[in-house]
């Protein structure tokens, strides 16, 4: 008999009757769940993107344990032997027993929120304890080897185990078991119980504030498990705690998550520091971390965690009020876990997931704004090594060989020697580089780009020789970096005499260790860059193919959801991800918009005011004559435009360009007579001031006094801070004005090696297909990712503005280019099929003028028909 699912006609725990793109969302991802299909999902932001892929998978995983238990039942059934009434009284039994299951589970999630609901009260009623002077604190919290007690712990460990993570290193054995038991979510003692370890949604985003995001969406989902709805209130009386059926966790790093005060006081790496404390005993072990035999506590929290879904503020809350750590509770709850929200880097990074203990093995990842993917998975694939921390790693080694030479075994004096003469290498190819590039550094152009191999070769015949597979392993199993760092740093205090001045930071061996680690797994897919940044050499490794470390998961994965509010132009994330991924497995699925089409209307501008071609290419963005009548076409605009109007530039320099030009000819202050003006700041620290005071300029005047009839304008950078991740709901953007395409600088060394990459596996897949007459015409694939990469930038400063069914705006398009066919077929179709290409200015200011009367019926108030 098949077990396998149907999708279903409709999905009962989604909170609100659902549109029908909503539906054929949940349908569709459903399906590819089932498939165990690799898919791309195009869903406009305001189209209930995070519910429907929350309430789709979710409802797959309900049925999907439902499908599990009957299949152990039918199971039983076919090994059973005797007459029926056997059989029928074993099938009775271990359905009993997975009810009573159950029902344990869900009463000790319930004790656990009853009791997290004591403790916060309790938290509430006392004031926490006075923390003890930091001169205490440094004395109870540095390492003891790290205040002289016993050199034997700088000593290279001689196990020939090789983990793929540090995360145990220096540890005594009984710490390191428990760290282990921590991470594998198995208890100890007299206790001791195997755990379930259930089918998961791995749900991944870019920042811990879209996944908070998440869990809000989370609560309003109505799936039922074991006859519970997945929200509801508590009976505890605290109308803050909820129950969920869905037990989910979220994952954070140790920064994010420390409770441990003193700790997060020192400065330097709290990884770091971490790692140290957890090798201490007595009162130098961290206090929050329960001890090998008192595990109790940190079931507890396990508990408390999965019983009610926890952001990162409320996770850090928890810990706090039962006084255990919330990174190692939160580690621990995982195996349990049916839901586990993740940052993009814990689950791209293999080293991370594994430290973490996320096993993907027929688990189903599904990763939210996905437009990022591509560039996320090249940045965590980068490795940098300043040649100030490469001098660094090597006088700490000097110093470490000085003292402990004589006490080293053969094997460890042998590699530590090997890897000092790889480090001068290094150090003197660095220095004899940035002496023959001479003027070219003075002028910001010395830029060298390398093979893994050329690399080597250029360290000379000594550094070629050398396997840098073993050296990796050496390090890693010795864990010998983080000893050399202990000891040096401990020299240089020692000589100072202020060990109260000691700065935990990450060793300097480690960032050699990581470009080793990239070397050694290198192939025709990564590049070594030479260059100068910020004044010093700096060597860089860098993959070219964004699907190197990505495979590994589509591989281990059920099914992988790659999810996002634009991801065209979806043929570039396809050939840049997906090209080892059968047709058969591969799947997209791209719905439009909730809003009508008469809601939205998209403008290509070719000519301006005057009738010459509109082309805002680099070399033109100079020009006094394009500014002006770029000015000019704004200031028409802004006699159009209701409310907030936001204009994206193609970059910061011709912002600057535009502006102190239009500053001079006054046609600033004809614009701020009209809307009041902003630009988007180049400093982080600055954006939320500048658009609280935008969003208050769109509603009032100048005086703030009453409505101000032309409301504000706001200057942005594609692809800078406000090109994605905000909202200009409403009157905050009535119109988006595209001014160009932001192509990327063409002179970039990194940028120049991926188009040469992706023309090389082009050639060769031509060699393997020869080309017929349409793939002669196709653009070769260099042209192709550097379009691919501008409209990527392009389609995420469109979404600003369309956020909800009842949201409306005009898009305009400022520039002839976008009158292609091949650029236009690069936007999300819901704007595309729509867009009206007009051959003059004035045919575009009627178009504007007619959609806005429609919006708000009046045009003497929002309109000036005729160019300006």
């Amino acid at each position: 008999m098949s077990l396998k699912l149907n999708t279903p006609s409709s999905f009962p725990a989604f909170p609100f009757k659902p549109y029908g793109i909503q539906l054929d969302f949940m349908q569709h991802l459903y399906a590819a769940i089932e498939d165990r299909k690799v898919t791309i999902i195009e869903s406009p932001t305001g189209t209930g993107k995070t519910l429907s892929l929350l309430c789709g998978s979710l409802t797959w995983l309900k049925d999907e344990q439902d499908r599990a238990r009957k299949g152990q039942l039918d199971a039983l059934s076919t090994t059973t032997d005797g007459p029926d009434w056997v059989l029928q009284q074993t099938l009775e039994r271990r359905r009993r027993e997975l009810e009573a299951e159950d029902r344990d589970h869900a009463e000790r999630l319930a004790k656990a929120r009853k009791k997290e609901v004591e403790m916060r009260k309790m938290a509430r009623a006392h004031v926490r304890k006075k923390q003890v002077s930091v001169r205490h604190l440094t004395s109870l919290y540095f390492p003891v080897a790290v205040q002289g007690e016993d050199d034997r712990d700088f000593l290279p460990d001689d196990t020939e185990e090789v983990r793929s993570d540090d995360e145990y290193s220096n540890l005594s054995p009984a710490v390191r078991a428990l760290m282990q038991k921590l991470q594998r979510g198995s208890r100890l003692g007299t206790d001791e119980e195997n755990e379930p370890v259930c089918t998961k949604i791995y749900y991944a985003s870019r920042t811990h504030s879209q996944l908070a995001q998440v869990l809000h969406e989370l609560r309003k989902l109505r799936i039922n498990s074991s006859k519970r709805p997945l929200a509801e209130e508590s009976n505890t009386g605290d109308a803050d705690v909820q129950s969920n059926s869905v037990r989910t966790v979220s994952l954070a790093s140790r920064k994010q998550l420390c409770i441990n005060e003193a700790l997060q006081r020192r400065p330097g790496d709290i990884d770091e520091a971490c790692r140290q404390l957890l090798g201490e005993k007595g009162k130098r072990r961290c206090p929050h971390l329960p001890p090998v035999d008192e595990e109790a506590q940190m079931l507890d929290l396990r508990d408390q965690i999965l019983a009610t879904p926890k952001d990162i503020e409320d996770l850090v809350e928890a810990g706090q009020n039962a006084d255990v750590c919330p990174y190692f509770g939160s580690r621990k709850a995982i195996p349990q876990a049916q839901l586990v929200l993740l940052p993009y880097n814990l689950l791209l990074q293999k080293n991370a997931r594994e430290a973490l203990g996320v096993d993907l093995a027929n688990q189903v990842v599904v990763i939210d704004e996905a437009h990022n993917l591509i560039s996320t998975l090249l940045s965590l694939s980068t490795t940098r090594l300043p040649v100030r921390t490469l001098s660094a790693a090597r006088q700490q080694l000097s110093v470490y060989l000085s003292r402990f030479r004589t006490r080293l075994s053969t094997n460890h004096a042998l590699h530590l020697t090997r890897l000092m003469g790889l480090l001068d290498a290094l150090q003197r190819y660095a220095d004899e580089w940035r002496k023959a590039q001479g003027e070219a550094l003075d002028k910001g152009q010395g830029v060298e780009v390398m093979t893994p191999g050329e690399l080597l070769q250029r360290l000379g015949r000594k550094s070629e020789s050398v396997n840098l597979l073993e050296v990796e392993n050496y390090l890693r199993s010795s864990r010998i970096a983080r000893k050399i760092s202990g000891y040096a740093v401990k020299a240089l205090e020692k000589a100072a005499g202020e060990v109260a001045r000691l700065v935990t930071t990450t060793p300097p061996l480690h960032a050699v260790e990581s470009l080793i680690t990239s070397l050694t797994s290198a192939n025709d897919d990564g590049r070594v860059t030479l260059a100068v940044v910020e004044g010093q050499v700096e060597i860089k490794y860098q993959q070219l193919n964004p699907a190197t470390h990505f495979q590994d998961i589509i591989d281990t994965a059920r099914s992988v959801i790659l999810a996002g509010g634009t991801m065209s132009p979806i043929s570039d994330v396809v050939q840049q991800l997906f090209t080892k991924v059968s047709s058969e497995r591969l799947t997209t699925f791209s719905c439009g918009h909730i809003v009508a089409p008469t809601s939205l209307q998209t403008l290509v501008l070719k000519k301006g005011p005057r009738g010459a071609e509109l082309q805002f290419k680099f070399a033109q963005r100079n020009d006094t004559q394009s500014v002006t009548e770029l000015g000019q076409i704004l200031l028409n605009l802004v006699n159009v435009v209701p409310a907030g109007m936001v204009v994206f530039l193609p970059s910061y320099s011709f912002l600057n360009v535009v502006m102190a030009q239009w500053q001079k000819s006054g046609l600033v202050a004809k614009l701020n007579g009209k809307k009041k003006v902003f630009s988007e700041p180049q400093s982080a620290g600055d954006v939320e001031t500048v658009l609280r005071e935008y969003s208050a300029a769109t509603r009032t005047d100048s005086t703030g006094e009453g409505p101000r009839k032309g409301g504000a304008l706001l200057f942005a950078v594609i692809g800078a801070k406000l090109s994605e991740g905000l909202n200009f709901t409403d009157d905050l953007a009535r119109a988006v004005v595209i001014i160009g395409l932001p192509y990327a600088n063409l002179a970039s060394p990194e940028l120049q090696e991926r188009m040469k990459y992706v023309n090389r596996l082009q050639r060769q897949a031509a060699g393997a297909n020869p080309p017929t007459k349409q793939t002669n015409t196709c653009k070769d694939a260099a042209t192709e990712l550097y379009e691919n990469m501008c409209m990527n930038a392009v389609n995420q400063s469109i979404g600003r503005a369309i956020r909800h069914q009842n949201d409306w705006a005009a898009l305009v398009l400022v520039d002839c280019r976008y009158g292609s066919s091949r650029i236009r077929g690069k936007l999300p179709q819901w704007i595309a099929k729509n867009a009206v290409i007009t051959d003059t200015f004035g045919q575009a200011m009627k178009a504007l003028g007619s959609f806005y009367r429609s919006r708000r019926g009046n045009s003497e108030k929002y309109c000036t028909m005729d160019p300006v």
